[in-house]
């Protein structure tokens, strides 16, 4: 058995370029979807956000017509209000790498308010990433990595291959005009090798021991391939 740390967003806004706050959190399927995956394969799962609060959800992401339907919603709705370690997280300054045999970022708009200027979370990537140890980080979460630095001041995930979401997805969700700065931009002007798919479609892409998911579609692929690579 595998032990998971899944870093989540703390925020339930992302400010926009006009300063008014866009009601977020975490992305619902980019939760759900992984934790399914990893605790139906039997293995543990522990949450950590700043400061320790109870990630919030974007109430968007629970929507039907995101969900394949009513069925789909209900379904995601109930996982998330039975997931005990989404409900008692510990605090993401207290966590100690040694005791976690992977690393899980999901997105949503949350994490381009907290984890992108969050220096443990900073911190705990450039660890995980120097560990060996599977980190996988799916559509906005790669945001975080903006909060990475290494020697003279360049970011250890300079040149590596990676995916997130893309400027064309944010310009389709009607969001890109209003934002202060776009994902896709930064993760290019940080160094990284960035590769895009189609939008919306499954798109996932693994350097070393760095796993990257597009969009919300993209995150059960990307579960399974943390599986095959823990196997």
């Amino acid at each position: 058995m595998a032990k998971f740390l899944f870093v989540m967003t703390g925020a339930d806004h992302w400010t926009l370029a006009d300063g008014t706050e866009h009601p977020t959190g975490y992305w619902a399927e980019e939760f759900v979807a992984p934790y399914e995956a990893f605790t139906g394969a039997g293995h543990q799962i522990v949450v950590a956000t700043p400061g320790g609060v109870v990630p919030p959800v974007d109430t968007g992401s629970l929507e039907a017509e995101v969900n394949g339907g009513a069925a789909g919603a209900q379904r995601v709705r109930e996982v998330i209000e039975g997931a005990k370690e989404l409900h008692d997280p510990v605090r993401l300054e207290d966590v100690d790498l040694a005791e976690f045999d992977a690393v899980y970022y999901p997105g949503g708009h949350g994490p381009m308010e907290d984890l992108a200027v969050n220096k443990d979370s900073g911190a705990l990537l450039n660890a995980a990433l120097a560990s060996g140890k599977p980190l996988a980080v799916v559509c906005h979460a790669p945001a975080a990595l903006l909060a990475t630095t290494g020697d003279a001041g360049v970011s250890p995930f300079a040149g590596y291959r990676l995916t997130g979401f893309s400027n064309a997805e944010e310009s389709q969700a009607g969001l890109a005009d209003k934002a202060k700065w776009l994902l896709e931009d930064r993760l290019v002007a940080l160094g990284a090798d960035y590769t895009s798919g189609e939008p919306w479609a499954p798109h996932v892409v693994t350097d070393r021991n760095l796993f990257t998911g597009q969009n919300p579609a993209s995150s059960a692929p990307l579960a399974a391939a943390v599986l095959k690579a823990l196997a």
